[in-house]
């Protein structure tokens, strides 16, 4: 794997760029750390070490279960109970119906419900197969509180067709709003060539917002941007390029999204209703075509880094866990790199990226568990967690 230099990423980015932290637009993302922030003493450490996963692409905790789902991308469901760390059970195979063929196709994210203790309900986003590929997000049912999913209970919740075969997203993800978000790509190639992450009218280069609850099989949310016309209902936000994981920080209710660059940089944006992330017009906070780069209405990202940092962003959360001395700062990754690092604020309100390990990993995913401990994502098959110099290995996550 080709390796890269530690890299600081900027704290605001290029001259003239706005300051988040005083931009009330943009509110106050909370993204200060506790007194004891201490990057320099964290590890990466081998978490259930007896397992090995085939292309894990994803984790999430079951609720209120002291327990990890395992996305496999061809399809597999696997579950890990910390209780049992040298078995990894099969959840679900829906292999059958995902199409995993192409680089960034496959079974991409899964949401549980929030009400899931009581309806046993659980959103799972996928690549079909077909000309062309689909997008696919369904409801499934678990009637033993999440020890196995019904391939037989799918619900077609929404389908989305994908031009090229990449730079499909897939990420969904329940808000505090008990709204389902769900993350696309902007079709794929290169360049966005199609123009659909600036076009309000499609699907595509967007996060888009869902009552699933309202209706079948979703309502919209009359607060959405473009409820009332002027883009497509769903959407919540646009202007990107391939979110490749997000999530809304426990402690504020920011939502916090990577978006994957094309050939210079990565970023990291606070997502608002409305709000236009600048694909394909910009890459991070950079023009992109110069010859077209109008940059009003456009919102910076938060943070960003060049190839000096590695090749692909994954996003990951805004610590809340007191295993390590990381809380109140946003910890992601690079899927080439395999550096892991936390972003924080600084005393003059900028940002600054403190890197934590320069990994052989490749970082797919993070996941959050009820304690807010995360779990590491490798997509070359292992599981990894957070530690300190003097944490016992296998604990690190474990509560």
């Amino acid at each position: 794997m080709k390796r890269h230099a530690a890299v600081l990423l900027s704290a605001c980015i290029i001259g003239g760029c706005s300051d988040v932290a005083s931009d009330p637009a943009n509110g106050d993302p909370g993204l200060t750390p506790d007194a004891g922030f201490q990057p320099d003493t964290v590890q990466v450490v081998r978490r259930f070490p007896a397992l090995t996963f085939e292309q894990p692409i994803g984790a999430v905790a079951v609720p209120s279960d002291n327990a990890w789902w395992i996305l496999e991308k061809g399809g597999t469901i696997r579950r890990v109970d910390e209780s049992l760390p040298d078995l990894a059970t099969t959840v679900a195979d829906l292999s059958d119906r995902v199409e995993s063929g192409s680089s960034e196709a496959g079974l991409l994210g899964l949401a549980f419900h929030p009400d899931f203790a009581q309806n046993g309900r659980v959103y799972v986003s996928y690549t079909a197969p077909g000309a062309p590929l689909t997008s696919v997000v369904a409801r499934y049912t678990s009637s033993d509180g999440g020890r196995t999913l019904d391939p037989t209970s799918e619900t077609i919740v929404l389908t989305l067709d994908q031009p090229y075969a990449n730079h499909n997203g897939g990420h969904v993800l329940f808000g505090p709003d008990g709204m389902l978000y769900v993350g696309f790509g902007d079709g794929g190639s290169g360049g966005d060539p199609q123009g659909n992450a600036q076009n309000t009218g499609s699907l595509l280069g967007k996060i888009l917002r869902l009552d699933v609850d309202g209706a079948a099989p979703y309502a919209i949310p009359p607060d959405n941007p473009f409820a009332a016309g002027g883009g497509r209902a769903e959407v919540w936000a646009f202007g990107l390029r391939n979110p490749w994981r997000f999530h809304f920080d426990r402690a504020t209710g920011t939502l916090w999204a990577a978006d994957v660059g094309q050939d210079a940089w990565e970023e990291i944006d606070i997502i608002e209703a409305g709000r236009n992330y600048g694909w394909n017009v910009r890459e991070g906070a950079h023009c992109y075509n110069q010859s077209t780069c109008e940059t009003a209405g456009l919102t910076d990202p938060v943070a960003e880094y060049g190839r000096d940092g590695g090749c692909s962003i994954t996003g990951g959360y805004v610590y809340r866990g007191t295993t390590v001395p990381l809380a109140g700062a946003y910890l992601f990754g690079d899927f080439c790199s395999g550096n892991l690092w936390a972003l924080a604020r600084t005393a003059d309100g900028g940002y600054q990226s403190h890197l934590i390990a320069d990994t052989a990993l490749n970082i797919a995913s993070f996941a959050e568990n009820d304690h807010g401990e995360l779990l590491i994502v490798d997509m070359q098959g292992t599981l990894h967690g957070l530690t300190t110099s003097t944490a016992e290995q296998n604990s690190a996550i474990s509560r």
